[in-house]
C-alpha cells in the first residue's frame, strides 16, 4: 500500500487531538483582508458532525445516475440524461484504509458496464449485462464488476477522479484537510438563496468556505454555512472536451447516528449549473444524487485487495492500422475508430475520439502513412463528450472541423476555444493558433456537405432526428460504396435492441439518400458488410 496510506491513522490520531481542541496546526499568523484561520472552522465543524467519532461509514439507499457528456441537445438548466435508478445502492467508506466500495441495481443493455454514473461514459466499451455492479477505489486504483465478471481495471485518469471522489463529503473532507500538502485557506463570503427552488432572498447567509489541494494539483472547496456543517463541496478536474470541468456535491438533512451527523440526501452537478447560459452552452448538471437514510458509522466491510488484473492493467495509445479500400484506412486499438481516406494532395479524417494523447498517436500514424498530406478535414459524428476530445487537437494542426450547424455554437464556445485549461493543460490552450480567435476553421452543415478533389468525392449526410442525440453526421464514399458512422450500429458487441431507434435512423438515410453502400465502417467495432446491418436489423425488428 502507498506510503500516504500507510501512515494516515498515525496522522489522524495526533490531528484529531488538535482540531478538537481548536488548536491550529501552523503557528499564530496574520491573515490578510478577506482570509480567516481555518484551524478554527475546521474544528467547529469536526465537533458539530462528530468527525473524531468516525473512522469508516456504511450508507444505503435509491438514488439515481446521469451521464455526463451525453445530452440529446444543448438546452438551458437540464440535467445530464438519466440512465435508469441505482436502486438497492450501497457505499461502504474507509478513509483509513483509503478504500471505497459501491454496489448497485440498474437495468442492462442501457449504459457501458464500465460507467459508474457521472463521468466516465466511454463508448465502444462492454456494455452492462448484468443487474448488480460494483465499483472499487483502493488508492490509485480502481476497478468495476458487471455482475459476477472478473475486475475490470478504469482507466487512471477516471480512477483518479475516483480516488478524489472518496473524500468529497464533510467527514472525509475534514480528514483531507490534515494530510500533508492540504494547506487550507479559508475566507468568508455572503451567499444568496438559490432562485426558483429555495425562493426568493430574504436575507443572504454569512458562509465561509475552506480551500485545500488534494493529490498536489486538485483544489476542494468546502462551504461552511452558520450551523458549522459542511453543505457542499466543490473541486474541479479536467476533462479532454472541456478542460477544466466543476463537480459539487451537495448534501442535505444532516441526521444524527449517535454522535455522528451524516447527511442522508445527496445530490451532485458535474459541469457549470449556468442556466442562462452566460459561461458556457454545455448546461448538463445533476449527475447523481438520491436519498441514502440507512447509515451505519464504523461499518468499515471486508478489506479491499487489489486484483492483480487490475495492479497489472497496461493502458496504451498504440494505433492500429488496416486498409478497408484504396487509401481507407481504420485507425483503431482503443474503444473508439478514427477513419482516414486519403486524396490527391489531403487527408480527410472521420471522428476524433478519446483525449489529446490518444489523438496525436494516431496523426502520428496518418503522418507515416500518408507523408506531407496535411489533414485538411476533420468531421465530427456528433457533440458527446467521448467522441469530441480529439478535436483541439487537429484543430491546432490547422484542420478544419466539419460539424452539424446544431453543434457549432456548442463546440465553437465551450470546446475549440482559446480558454486556460489550469489543471492538466493540452496543446491548444498552451500555444493557441492565430485562427482559433478569427473563426475560420469550422464548416456547418445543414444537410450535407462534400469534400473531393476531383477524383475522389467523399460526402457528407445529416442523419434526421433520432433519439441518441441532435446533430449527427455520417459519411460515403461512392465510389468505394463505404459508410462511416458512429453510435449508429456498433460491432464491437452484439447489437440490441436499445440500438434499433438509431439503427433505423441510418437505415432511412441510406435509403432515402439512394446510396449503395456495401461496408459499414463504424467508430466502435471492425467494419461489416452492409448485409450483415441489415441482418442484424431484420432480427431484432419486432
Amino acid at each position: 500500500m502507498p506510503e500516504r496510506l500507510k501512515t494516515t491513522a498515525e496522522r489522524l490520531a495526533g490531528g484529531l487531538a488538535l482540531l478538537v481542541l481548536g488548536a491550529n496546526w501552523a503557528p499564530a499568523q496574520e491573515f490578510p483582508p478577506g482570509y480567516v484561520d481555518p484551524a478554527p472552522l475546521l474544528a467547529a465543524v469536526a465537533e458539530e458532525i462528530g468527525e473524531p467519532e468516525l473512522r469508516c461509514i456504511t450508507f444505503s439507499g435509491n438514488g439515481y445516475a446521469g451521464a455526463v457528456g451525453q445530452t440529446f441537445e444543448n438546452a438551458v438548466n437540464v440535467d445530464w440524461p438519466r440512465i435508469d435508478t441505482l436502486a438497492n445502492y450501497t457505499r461502504v467508506i474507509d478513509w483509513e484504509a483509503g478504500t471505497s466500495v459501491e454496489t448497485f441495481d440498474r437495468r442492462p443493455g442501457l449504459a457501458p458496464a464500465s460507467w459508474k454514473y457521472g463521468l466516465g461514459w466511454r463508448g465502444g466499451t462492454p456494455t452492462q449485462r448484468a443487474t448488480r455492479q460494483t465499483h472499487v477505489t483502493s488508492g490509485e486504483f480502481s476497478w468495476h464488476r458487471d455482475g459476477d465478471g472478473p475486475p475490470v481495471a478504469v482507466p487512471p485518469e477516471i480512477a483518479e477522479v475516483y480516488r478524489l471522489d472518496l473524500w468529497l463529503n464533510p467527514h472525509g473532507f475534514l480528514k483531507a484537510a490534515r494530510l500533508p500538502g492540504a494547506n487550507p485557506v479559508a475566507f468568508w463570503r455572503w451567499e444568496q438563496i438559490e432562485k426558483g427552488r429555495d425562493g426568493n432572498v430574504v436575507s443572504p447567509e454569512k458562509m465561509h468556505v475552506v480551500a485545500i489541494t488534494m493529490f498536489g494539483k486538485y483544489r476542494v472547496d468546502a462551504t461552511i454555512n452558520s450551523r458549522n456543517r459542511v453543505q457542499r463541496l466543490k473541486t474541479t478536474v479536467n476533462i479532454p472536451a472541456l478542460g477544466d470541468f466543476n463537480i459539487e456535491h451537495e448534501s442535505t438533512n444532516h441526521v444524527s447516528f449517535g454522535n455522528v451527523k451524516w447527511p442522508t440526501d445527496w445530490h451532485s452537478h458535474q459541469g457549470w449549473d449556468d442556466n442562462w447560459q452566460f459561461y458556457r452552452q454545455s448546461t448538463g448538471h445533476n449527475a447523481y444524487g438520491g436519498t441514502f437514510a440507512d447509515v451505519r458509522p464504523n461499518e468499515c466491510g471486508d478489506p479491499v485487495a487489489v486484483p492483480e488484473a487490475v495492479a497489472g492493467a497496461e493502458w496504451s495509445t498504440e494505433v492500429t492500422v488496416g486498409e478497408i479500400a484504396d487509401g481507407v484506412y481504420r485507425l483503431g486499438g482503443g474503444p473508439a475508430n478514427s477513419y482516414l481516406v486519403e486524396f490527391r494532395d489531403f487527408v480527410a479524417v472521420f471522428e476524433a475520439p478519446g483525449d489529446e494523447e490518444r489523438s496525436l498517436a494516431v496523426i502520428e500514424e496518418i503522418t507515416r502513412l500518408v507523408p506531407e498530406k496535411p489533414i485538411r478535414w476533420v468531421i465530427a459524428s456528433h457533440p458527446h463528450f467521448d467522441h469530441i476530445g480529439g478535436l483541439r487537437t487537429y484543430l491546432h494542426l490547422g484542420s478544419t472541423i466539419v460539424t452539424h450547424i446544431l453543434n457549432l455554437e456548442f463546440l465553437n464556445h465551450d470546446v475549440l476555444t482559446y480558454e486556460p485549461r489550469t489543471v492538466k493543460p493540452d496543446i491548444v490552450s498552451r500555444w493557441p493558433p492565430t485562427e482559433l480567435a478569427e473563426g475560420y476553421n469550422y464548416e456547418a452543415v445543414q444537410e450535407n456537405y462534400v469534400i473531393t478533389d476531383n477524383s475522389r468525392i467523399l460526402r457528407v449526410y445529416y442523419v434526421q432526428p433520432l433519439r441518441h442525440v441532435a446533430g449527427m453526421l455520417m459519411a460515403y464514399l461512392p465510389a468505394e460504396r463505404i459508410v462511416f458512422q458512429a453510435d449508429l450500429f456498433d460491432t464491437h458487441e452484439p447489437p440490441k435492441a436499445g440500438q434499433l431507434p438509431s439503427m433505423r435512423a441510418l437505415n432511412t438515410q441510406v435509403e432515402r439518400m439512394r446510396l449503395e453502400v456495401e461496408t459499414l465502417a463504424p467508430v466502435h467495432g471492425e467494419p461489416v458488410p452492409w448485409s450483415d446491418f441489415l441482418a442484424a436489423l431484420d432480427r431484432l425488428e419486432p
